[in-house]
């Protein structure tokens, strides 16, 4: 795949139009129908999507993505597409009407034979633009326009705003069926204060990707991959009442079966299902019972998994 981050001119294509957070199960499909048309009418497929989400330049908005914009264009490529389009969202994008950003930005530069989108796809300043204006000039500008209705499991409507939502509440039961995978985070083990070995329970510490979105705090079974090996865990994301008094938050993996040195390495924590929130303990010792409870839970939730 590749990828230009500016309007280069590549035209006849089949491009799909979208920010594609998390790429879920729905965005699959709506990038799966530009793969297939471009590849049974003999073309080159494209995703045009933006670096950063609009509403972080519209709202000044900090992002709170599903996916580290390195895993995004990942899993991008992994759908079969040709050419990734991952420009900037700025003043002059923002500005544009929706018929100047149809014809100069899309017609212009890519000559589109297909265009897909979601059902729920606006562009255009204000939001002028919707699927219906899409449909409405095809046969002005020569593409054909393909609408991906809603895509919903068990009833749930698939969207990156409801895994956003399961995410912040700590409800993973059902992540994977709507993104496609567990929820995860990536992040550098880093050198603690030890408490976890006075306590027979060894740790590694990371923080948390500023710009993905908050895991709701507690305890948490999971696995952590490191050097492509993965290990199950029990997990705590939050402050440590128990054992600090700094309002940081920080991810505290106990890898279940696991001895070694893991400091400066890179970790993937692969959040599996909420044991438990987080919880002051009068002592370290009701902590140390605590913990092991939590991995006894964990074994029996990662070995039914």
């Amino acid at each position: 795949m590749r990828i230009y981050h500016e309007l280069v001119k590549n035209e006849n294509l089949s491009v799909c139009l979208g920010f594609f957070d998390g790429v879920h199960e729905g965005h699959k499909v709506v990038i799966k129908n530009t793969v297939n048309l471009a590849r049974q009418n003999g073309l080159h497929s494209a995703v045009v999507t933006f670096r950063e989400h609009p509403l972080c330049y519209l709202q000044n908005r900090n992002p709170q993505y599903i996916l580290s914009s390195e895993d995004r264009i990942s899993l991008i490529e992994k759908q079969g597409v040709d050419y990734l389009y991952m420009l900037e969202f700025d003043e002059n994008i923002a500005d544009l009407m929706a018929y100047d950003y149809l014809k100069n930005v899309l017609i212009d530069t890519f000559r589109p034979k297909f265009i897909t989108t979601g059902f729920n796809h606006y562009f255009g300043a204000n939001r002028q633009g919707d699927t219906g204006m899409l449909r409405n000039y095809q046969q002005i500008f020569g593409y054909k326009f393909f609408e991906i209705p809603p895509i919903t499991y068990n009833n749930t409507l698939i969207s990156s705003t409801k895994i956003r939502q399961l995410i912040s509440d700590g409800m993973l039961d059902g992540i994977k069926q709507l993104l496609g995978m567990d929820f995860y985070i990536k992040s550098k083990i880093k050198d603690g204060d030890h408490v976890g070995r006075t306590i027979s329970f060894p740790t590694a510490n990371m923080d948390y990707p500023e710009d993905i979105i908050k895991l709701a705090r507690g305890v948490y079974a999971a696995q952590v991959e490191v050097d492509e090996k993965k290990y199950n865990a029990v997990v705590n994301y939050g402050m440590r009442p128990t054992v600090s008094d700094r309002k940081k938050m920080l991810v505290e993996a106990f890898l279940l079966d696991f001895s070694g040195n893991l400091y400066g390495k890179d970790a993937k924590v692969i959040f599996k299902r909420k044991i438990r929130n987080e919880k002051k303990f009068a002592s370290l010792y009701e902590l140390k019972v605590q913990i092991a409870k939590d991995a006894d839970m964990a074994k029996s939730l990662l070995n039914n998994a």
